[in-house]
């Protein structure tokens, strides 16, 4: 992303002063696949990630278990 990245933007949404805007899903998508990199996902305060190329099935059951929380 050209001005910040993945984390650096789930921070500026996480903290909005709107909580209703402020969590909504975020869910990371990037060639990165990694245990590492799905746990500075979460710690970065997303609620999931997925690993490039995106698997349709796996995107469902993702969104399944976010939108479900």
């Amino acid at each position: 992303m050209p001005i910040m990245n993945g984390y650096e933007a789930t921070e500026v949404i996480r903290n909005f002063e709107n909580k209703e805007i402020a969590n909504i899903p975020i869910l990371a998508m990037t060639a990165n696949a990694f245990e590492e990199d799905k746990r500075a996902a979460l710690e970065a305060g997303m609620n999931g990630h997925l690993a490039k190329p995106v698997d349709i099935v796996e995107l469902k059951n993702v969104l399944k278990k976010v939108l479900n929380n």
